[in-house]
């Protein structure tokens, strides 16, 4: 329970930090209708009423949830138009599934259902042993977005985010080729280390990064990148191109950031566990760096998939 509520105290962060970064033109009109229910409300949906497998429609984000692991299927930012637009106007997919693996546990209890007035949307679910929670908000460039698990026997959860096909993960050359460099943040420096972000060939704004908090990558050796650094020589990422794996603490959580978000020299997320105020914002006091359009092919992670 400990760390669940942990959990929960990085949650109100990290919405902190993406409300302030998605401001409120990004989310201009925005907001979700889930299970029949649209509008500032809370309501539990009894297990009856939901399907296996059902959608959260929003003016710029949509997904579908699977019902029993609370997964996520089709993330897709909508192209609605908007001046924080990252898509170019038109449907793009980001992620095809993003699945827990609960190792038998099933969530079959009631739905609970939080929508608030400024876009935002908050769905919790619990079976014998684990309870899913997912968080997202309804913004042009994609918003708030996290999953979070709890166990009862307080046991890691593997999470396998797989890649729409248009898309691609990539190890971002504008901070590559910054690595161990010095650069100012707030009242304070930072040194700019790799990053490993997502993409596609046809929105040169469409950027993101998988976010992770009491989360770990799991390296894939099977997909070994030899990256050229800086000074001429060679890293080894094993990550690849298509899909990526998250060993994840009970308690703990996998988001995304897009946009400016995902490209900008910043320390992860800290801590916050009360009230969580202005100063834990980033507030426009971090380097962006950006990413490359198009992508060099001697940086795009391969191969897609483990083989």
């Amino acid at each position: 329970m400990k760390n669940w509520m942990a959990a929960c105290s990085m949650g109100l962060l990290m919405t902190a930090h993406a409300a302030y970064a998605a401001d409120s033109a990004g989310c201009e009109s925005g907001g979700f209708t889930v299970l029949g229910k649209r509008g500032a409300q809370t309501v539990s949906v009894a297990p009856g009423a939901v399907t296996s497998v059902f959608r959260v429609q929003g003016r710029y984000v949509q997904f579908d949830v699977d019902a029993a692991s609370f997964g996520v299927l089709n993330y897709t930012l909508t192209g609605a138009a908007n001046k924080e637009d990252i898509t170019g106007g038109k449907a793009t997919p980001v992620f095809d599934s993003k699945m827990p693996d609960h190792r038998g546990l099933v969530l079959n209890g009631a739905v609970s259902v939080e929508l608030s007035s400024s876009a935002d949307i908050v769905l919790t679910r619990s079976g014998p042993g684990v309870t899913m929670k997912i968080q997202a908000k309804d913004c042009a460039t994609g918003g708030l977005f996290q999953m979070e698990v709890e166990r009862s026997d307080e046991t890691k959860t593997v999470f396998t985010h797989k890649l729409a096909p248009s898309a691609f993960y990539f190890d971002n050359r504008n901070f590559r080729n910054r690595e161990g460099d010095t650069v100012p943040f707030k009242d304070t420096t930072l040194t700019v280390t790799p990053r490993i972000n997502f993409g596609n060939d046809y929105a040169a704004k469409f950027v993101g990064r998988d976010s992770p908090q009491f989360a770990d990558r799991i390296a894939e050796p099977l997909c070994t990148n030899n990256i050229v650094t800086r000074t001429g020589g060679v890293a080894r990422v094993q990550h690849c191109g298509g899909v990526s794996q998250w060993s994840v603490a009970s308690g703990g959580r996998m988001g995304q950031v897009m946009g400016e978000d995902a490209v900008e020299v910043a320390p992860p997320a800290t801590a916050c566990t009360h009230k969580c105020q202005a100063q834990n914002r980033t507030r426009g006091g971090a380097v962006v760096l950006g990413a490359p359009f198009p992508v060099a092919e001697a940086d795009r992670l391969k191969a897609r998939l483990a083989q």
